[in-house]
């Protein structure tokens, strides 16, 4: 009966007139061991792509979907890193590389408060948004702190929220024109979906999620790549699927929960590149996949990489 109750309550919440999303959560707790030795000393969210730190491209990805609050969760060790860097001052002087934009130094950006909260230990996805969840009213965005979505490819002469990428801001223009909840969806190759929860649709309808399925068995060519904009009272849905119960399988759970209660949407960004820290080779490729399509250095690059193979 208590579930029945607060499952009546919450669908009567996802029911309620639309209001604005100013706040997003970036999800940054979990250990990194596939990335070490490389996130010994640093959180593989820290991580450059080439020269751009992979967080600042996610702060900048919130900011300009129109979060004015960007709540970070990390781990106890990441968050003793990181301290010193959070408050959205330049870390240098005008002085240091005078030819770069101030937001191409900072942690953070203008306007936008930056909250850091601790998770205790890595228990999947839905646990590490319920560390926040309950702290924050209205809709909000989530993203993963080790997965980037980008349409363009720049330098960090073109740093900050002006030329970020679109991937959150696509979510909240689905979500201000439907008023449901969506997800970031992309299509990968078929040898990849093994590493992703894959999504089945109906139009733009989620109607099911297939958690790391061989080819065979999936039930399409989109996976989740990281995007998230949740409902209201995203913590009293998450209280039905309680972690202890439902471990990692807990953020797939609550997703279904949305499917079946009102309706979840799929936001297709297979117009951008997907760029995952999740292990080295991946992010190797990312890094030479970015930089190859950047104007600034691509060129080199390139006539770097097709001399070395003609040696």
């Amino acid at each position: 009966m208590i579930v029945q109750f607060a499952s009546a309550s919450i669908e009567e919440s996802l029911s309620r007139p639309m209001v604005r999303v100013n706040e997003a959560v970036i999800l940054a707790g979990g250990s990194g061991t596939r990335m070490l030795p490389a996130s010994l000393f640093v959180p593989k969210e820290t991580l450059p792509l080439v020269d751009t730190p992979l967080i600042n491209h996610l702060i900048w990805e919130a900011s300009r979907a129109g979060a004015s609050k960007i709540h970070l969760v990390l781990s106890e060790r990441k968050k003793e890193l990181l301290d010193q860097f959070i408050g959205g001052s330049s870390i240098h002087g005008p002085e240091v590389r005078s030819d770069l934009p101030r937001e191409s130094l900072s942690f953070g950006t203008e306007g936008v408060e930056i909250i850091p909260h601790v998770q205790a230990s890595a228990r999947g996805v839905a646990d590490a948004i319920s560390v926040v969840a309950e702290q924050i009213e209205g809709p909000f965005l989530v993203i993963l702190g080790d997965m980037l979505m980008l349409e363009r490819h720049l330098g960090p002469n073109f740093s900050g929220t002006e030329n970020a990428s679109r991937a959150s801001q696509e979510l909240v223009s689905s979500f201000e024109k439907t008023g449901l909840p969506c997800v970031g969806v992309c299509a990968v190759e078929p040898s990849d979906l093994i590493n992703y929860g894959v999504v089945e649709l109906s139009d733009n309808l989620v109607i099911d999620i297939v958690e790391k399925p061989s080819h065979s068995e999936a039930p399409s060519m989109f996976v989740l790549c990281g995007r998230y904009l949740l409902p209201e009272r995203t913590s009293d849905i998450l209280d039905l699927f309680p972690v202890s119960e439902f471990g990692e399988m807990q953020s797939i759970y609550f997703l279904k929960f949305l499917m079946e209660n009102g309706g979840l949407n799929a936001v297709k960004l297979d117009h951008m590149k997907m760029y995952d820290s999740g292990d080295p080779l991946t992010w190797l490729i990312s890094q030479i996949d970015h930089a190859l399509r950047r104007e600034d250095i691509g060129p080199d690059l390139r006539d770097w990489i097709l001399g070395r193979m003609r040696e």
